[in-house]
């Protein structure tokens, strides 16, 4: 995998522009700040003058708006007014209330052929015996419970070039050795929700086509015992799988052992491997967004859904998740089902949700986060309508359970929590061989074994930040790149990372501190 040199950022001027505010639909009683404006700043798109101080990314009142009276972004409710709001004022979290909403579906309406490109685009691939297509080569360690997770980490850390360069010298074309560990395992349920989707993910991980040989390790006496992993579901696997449990090898230093001299036995085999030419079909990109802004439904989360429907166009597969953050506008994607059964599990999902919040005693507005309404987001409703442009405009083809398999190709949607982590660990586990992630606020991110890109939504992170950040797409806000000319940026970049060419957070190693199965056993 080549490691680039990590550049300064371009200098982007962040002078006021000609545009001072951005509206985003003809029916929209809010526009958003391009940068911050003081009391008295005349907006002559709008026809008015600022009457409050407005953070760059919040919204302003463009007409007076009664107490309980819609809020409207994207052509979309976003919430009530919880007082009178005057033309020219703030609209945030002291004014602006949340309710729930129920909209109608409406399934396939907006759904429409795919038109595919004649030549699809490639990328540098590596091809597995049984066809799949790989976009890195690691060898996987797997723990069965938080109790193999010492023995895990330490067998990984004499694998790590930083540590020991001289135990992967020999050996180029692996990329290292990943621990996933977790904090579950034992004390829940063995005929449970959460036993089966822990094990769910756990095999998703093992079964993943960027490892060249998996090894799982187990301590011995857990609820998730090694042989439900391994026998039932990892025999067929066309690399080598091996396991042992702690407790039958004579304890903590003798597993440590055993698992190093494993890894050693796969390394010959795993750097046997070259890439190769492969259509784009062969990508399957998981969709993220985390520390999101007022110009994250603007900037990186539409150029994204540019790209995805490039990749779609070429054959490949993209998944949106984060089920709680595209509550309130779940229609839109409804609209776009490919069939009323694609429809009615996507509205079945976030029924579900509905139920388990109530249960939980929580809401779905525990969103947006405080980074999140600092930013200028005020509500989960805000926050969704933004969050679902990354998911393009092409048909919704599928909705999966988390963590499950992703086999159909094109856009889909996979039912997992908002938490980026546990989320992004769900599309892996289903299958996404590469992760584009929009941040406005600088999440810091990746996802071993696969690679992860970050897209920042504003000039000022870019700056801040740009040694964490792939690719800027804040100059959309200033009018210097339109939404489909970072469309066409990200899904070239799609294909250099997919190739080998290293992402930022890759760089820095992050991506195995991130692997979160989701948890949703009751701890016995």
């Amino acid at each position: 995998m080549s490691t680039p040199t990590i550049r300064p950022p371009v200098a982007i001027s962040l002078a006021r522009s000609r545009r001072t505010v951005i509206r985003l639909h003809p029916d929209d009683n809010v526009v958003v700040a391009c940068y911050d404006l003081t009391a008295g700043d005349r907006l002559d798109s709008e026809s008015l003058t600022t009457i409050d101080p407005i953070p760059s990314g919040h919204k302003v009142a463009t007409r007076a708006i009664s107490a309980g009276s819609s809020v409207i972004r994207y052509g979309q409710f976003i919430g009530l007014a919880r007082t009178d709001i005057a033309p020219g004022a703030h609209v945030h979290t002291h004014n602006l209330d949340y309710v729930e909403v129920d909209h109608a579906a409406q399934f396939g309406v907006d759904a429409r052929p795919t038109q595919f490109v004649e030549k699809p685009a490639t990328f540098l691939g590596i091809r597995r015996a049984d066809g799949r297509v790989a976009t890195r080569n690691f060898i996987g360690l797997v723990s069965s419970v938080n109790c193999s997770a010492t023995v895990v980490r330490a067998i990984a850390d004499y694998f790590r070039r930083d540590l020991n360069p001289a135990a992967l010298a020999d050996f180029p074309n692996v990329d290292g050795v990943v621990p996933l560990t977790h904090g579950n395992g034992c004390a829940v349920d063995p005929n449970g929700l959460g036993l089966q989707v822990l094990q769910r993910t756990l095999r998703g991980y093992a079964q993943h086509v960027n490892f060249a040989g998996v090894i799982v390790i187990g301590l011995g006496c857990e609820t998730n015992q090694v042989e439900d992993l391994v026998e039932v579901d990892l025999s067929g696997l066309d690399r080598p799988v091996a396991s042992f449990n702690t407790q039958d090898v004579g304890g903590t230093r003798q597993a440590v052992a055993r698992g190093i001299e494993l890894v050693k036995s796969m390394l010959p085999q795993a750097n046997d491997v070259y890439r190769e030419e492969v259509p784009a079909s062969e990508l399957i990109v998981g969709l993220q967004c985390g520390g999101s802004d007022g110009y994250s439904g603007i900037t990186a989360n539409p150029a994204l859904g540019a790209a995805v429907d490039r990749l779609v166009r070429n054959g490949g597969t993209a998944i949106l998740s984060e089920t709680p953050e595209i509550y309130g506008a779940e229609h839109l994607l409804a609209r776009r089902a490919s069939s009323p059964e694609v429809g009615q599990k996507l509205l079945d999902r976030m029924a579900w949700w509905l139920d388990y919040a109530e249960c939980m005693g929580a809401e779905l507005n525990n969103n947006p986060s405080a980074g999140n309404k600092k930013g200028g987001l005020t509500t989960v409703l805000e926050k969704s309508l933004g969050g679902v442009a990354k998911g393009g405009t092409t048909a919704l083809m599928e909705v999966y359970e988390y963590a499950q398999a992703v086999t159909t190709r094109g856009f889909v949607f996979m039912d997992t929590p908002g938490f980026d982590p546990v989320s992004a660990t769900g599309q892996v586990a289903g299958g996404a061989n590469l992760i584009a992630f929009t941040t406005g606020r600088g999440s810091a991110y990746g996802c071993q074994p696969t690679p992860s890109l970050k897209l920042s939504t504003n000039n000022e992170l870019w700056l801040r930040q740009s040694e964490d950040i792939d690719i800027n797409c804040g100059e959309i806000v200033n009018g210097y790149a339109t939404v489909d000319e970072l469309g066409e940026q990200i899904f070239q970049r799609m294909l250099t990372c997919a190739s080998g060419e290293s992402s930022k957070s890759e760089l820095f190693g992050y991506g195995q501190n991130e692997f979160v199965p989701w948890q949703l056993s009751a701890v016995m």
